[in-house]
């Protein structure tokens, strides 16, 4: 199996994003990650829809939202505008998890859930067949260049068995410290897309990190 990789442009370069895409792009990226947080449910404020839309002219990856956001349904559909392929809302964000998800699929793109560090697996329990991905927080949410908490490990793998148990077409994301030293433990424990930020974008040679990881799955 083949590890997707998604840079997360939280750590990219913002005064030139158009050449950081191409530049991930040009290396191997399969995703690009996008990080939308509202300075609600999460202190950071980062991105919306525009920024969404600007990158969508410039590259024909999947991209894929992260909505760090409180009552993220009322953004749903202008990310969809904007041009993304999956919406990922945080399940501590909304009361309404299953209204949210489906809102997501009606419009053609896929959906997925995130799950803070300290958050149980059993909230994911009647949702399941709503789910194109999984993404595990590996850090708590809110700044990029965090260190991996390594708890998460039992969790990525309690996920990666359920998912197999359900013989689902679901992705499981890891996100948070991801770099040449944690990766080879979260693909290990069943990971299939890894997001990193600033071990990309804040290296020089970061962007060899991008075919690294992807050799580790082979």
């Amino acid at each position: 199996m083949t590890i997707k990789i998604a840079p997360s442009l939280l750590s990219a370069d913002f005064s030139r994003l158009g050449e950081e895409v191409k530049r991930v792009e040009d290396n191997g990226a399969d995703w690009i990650h996008l990080d939308v947080m509202d300075g609600h449910f999460v202190p950071t404020i980062t991105v919306g829809p525009p920024v969404a839309a600007s990158i969508r002219k410039v590259t024909n990856l999947f991209i894929d939202a992260h909505l760090m956001v409180n009552k993220p349904e009322e953004q749903i559909e202008q990310f969809v505008e904007a041009g993304v392929n999956l919406i990922t809302i945080q399940t501590e964000a909304t009361a309404h998890l299953d209204r949210a998800l489906r809102k997501i699929k009606s419009f053609g793109i896929k959906a997925g859930v995130a799950l803070n560090p300290a958050t149980p697996i059993y909230s994911l329990e009647y949702v399941w067949p709503l789910l194109d991905l999984v993404l595990v927080m590996s850090v708590n949410p809110g700044a990029g260049g965090q260190k991996f908490i390594p708890a998460v490990l039992p969790k990525i793998k309690a996920i990666a068995r359920e998912i197999r148990s359900r013989e689902a077409d679901i992705e499981l994301q890891v996100d948070g410290g991801i770099n040449r030293e944690t990766a080879s433990p979260v693909i290990e424990a069943g990971a299939t897309v890894l997001v990193a930020g600033s071990a990309i974008f804040g290296d020089p040679s970061g962007v060899a990190l991008i075919k690294n990881m992807k050799d580790l799955s082979r």
